[in-house]
């Protein structure tokens, strides 16, 4: 039988455990490339404004067809609380939300 598998010699292999764990650093590469890509999709925060636009992009009476069914693009990009206030008036005049 190995020394180090013996109960008695728990306490030395957590000190080796110890001494490879300082030595060994696991780096989440993975992590670090979705954090890049996230940079770049999201962009500069900084240039960001928490604010929504004081004139909505989608028109008061616009309707849920009116958006599928047009092929214009729209004058500006749409914020997504604006889009998501739009989707949740619809949906919940559908009876979608209760």
């Amino acid at each position: 039988m190995e020394a180090n598998k013996e109960p008695g010699n728990v306490s030395s292999n957590s000190s080796n455990d110890k001494e490879k764990s300082s030595e060994e650093i696991f780096v989440n590469h993975a992590e670090i490339a979705w954090q890049e890509m996230r940079k770049k999709w999201v962009g500069d925060p900084s240039n960001r404004t928490s604010e929504m636009p004081d004139e909505p992009v989608i028109g008061f009476n616009a309707t849920y067809e009116d958006l599928l069914t047009s092929n214009t693009p729209f004058n500006k990009p749409i914020p997504l609380a604006e889009m998501v206030d739009f989707l949740f008036d619809i949906w919940h005049g559908d009876g979608l939300f209760e």
